[in-house]
């Protein structure tokens, strides 16, 4: 085969390993020969295009990347609905910057009988309301009168009878029917119930508190995350705990929102890091910061008890929480699953305080203070007694 003539062709392939001593050798030095004194060298052009490459003026941005493949996906989409009638599932919320933005899924049937559900469009809004909403479907060359089913997750803006989207909607298109999110408004009903027993929405209080004390800096972050891997090692020394691929990963404490499912996410990562999580408050207090009385319920008998009891209710109702939100579910179903854990909470009620030795045995581990359940339950710090009232008739039946 015929031999290139660019120069500095052959640099690396015939004379280059046998002459790399000699860089000095002039004209015959076989690294110049490569670089060559033609600008178009294949060493000068591939200098050239790894400086295209960094440079942010020539090379494409990523953004317009990912917005092409976005509109190619909508077009599709919107070329799979044509004229057919469909549902939409809309959402709120804000952002870092406080502004609002307004989610859309379309719902629909194709062309071969397959219920599709798609993510159309995430938009920055002023307002919630049905001209906004009119306003991003025409953007897609959608009709609004098109919409024969709207769903939100129940809060009051979205779902209200008079003010909120769906009344809005209604009003240009009758037909658009209305089937609100039985898991988030099952879960706004959960916590707002809680919100309703003294005792334990002080216990969400405390909860709270010391999550985003233990959270509030960067060093109680990395405290937190040492006593962890501490606790960690300690127990596989011990063979407490199995080893395996993704097994005893280290984690934060998660902040609890208005939601179920945040509270009931946050309870178990802080019986998973109670240790770790004393550890850190007890360090705050050392070093003089503001540790106030929810900080120091954390080694309360009560707080623990209601940890371990909000954990027990809260797993069962997440398993239904995250059932209502599967796609295949059907209303039949939907109601035996309801039933079913209507009676796991009937028999928690009835048979729940023999899972009390699991309350004492977690008490034992972190040395906190277990009270005896025939004396005298006293309330508050002023430690007043409640006449004929003992501590096992307290947790036991009045909580």
């Amino acid at each position: 085969m015929e031999r290139s003539r660019c120069p500095g062709y052959d640099t690396f392939t015939f004379t280059g390993f046998r002459n790399w001593k000699k860089v000095n050798n002039g004209k015959n030095c076989a690294f110049l020969n490569h670089v060559g004194e033609d600008p178009c060298s294949p060493h000068n052009n591939v200098v050239k295009y790894c400086d295209d490459l960094l440079s942010e003026l020539v090379h494409i941005d990523k953004k317009e990347i990912l917005h092409v493949i976005a509109s190619k996906v909508r077009s599709k989409i919107r070329e799979d609905i044509g004229d057919s009638k469909f549902c939409i599932i809309v959402d709120e919320s804000c952002y870092e910057s406080k502004g609002e933005q307004l989610a859309l899924v379309l719902r629909f049937v194709d062309n071969d009988g397959f219920i599709q559900e798609h993510f159309i469009d995430l938009s920055h809004v002023k307002d919630i309301i049905a001209l906004t909403l009119n306003a991003i479907l025409s953007h897609h060359c959608l009709n609004i009168q098109n919409i024969h089913g709207q769903g939100y997750d129940g809060a009051s803006n979205m779902c209200g009878e008079w003010k909120g989207l769906q009344s809005l909607v209604l009003n240009d298109c009758p037909y658009a029917y209305y089937v609100h999110c039985f898991a988030h408004r099952l879960q706004l009903a959960l916590v707002a119930a809680t919100s309703e027993v003294i005792l334990i929405h002080e216990f969400f209080l405390n909860l709270n508190f010391i999550i985003t004390t233990v959270g509030s800096s960067c060093k109680c972050n990395d405290e937190l995350r040492a006593a962890q891997a501490t606790k960690i090692a300690r127990m596989l020394a011990i063979d407490e705990l199995e080893k395996g691929t993704g097994a005893n990963q280290i984690g934060t404490l998660k902040r609890a929102i208005d939601c179920w499912g945040p509270h009931f996410n946050s309870i178990c990562c802080l019986v998973r890091m109670f240790g770790p999580t004393c550890l850190v408050l007890e360090n705050i207090k050392k070093d003089g910061s503001t540790y106030l009385q929810h900080g120091e319920m954390i080694n309360s008998f009560e707080f623990i008890f209601s940890l371990h009891l909000m954990k027990e209710i809260m797993g069962i109702n997440d398993v239904l929480c995250q059932a209502l939100q599967q796609k295949s579910q059907d209303i039949s179903n939907a109601q035996n699953l309801v039933s079913a854990t209507k009676a796991l909470i009937q028999n928690l009620r009835v048979d729940g305080w023999d899972n009390l030795e699991n309350v004492i045995g977690f008490s034992k581990i972190f040395e906190i203070d277990i009270p005896h359940l025939s004396a005298q339950f006293a309330k508050g710090r002023s430690h007043k007694k409640r006449d004929h009232v003992t501590v096992e008739h307290h947790y036991n039946l009045v909580i």
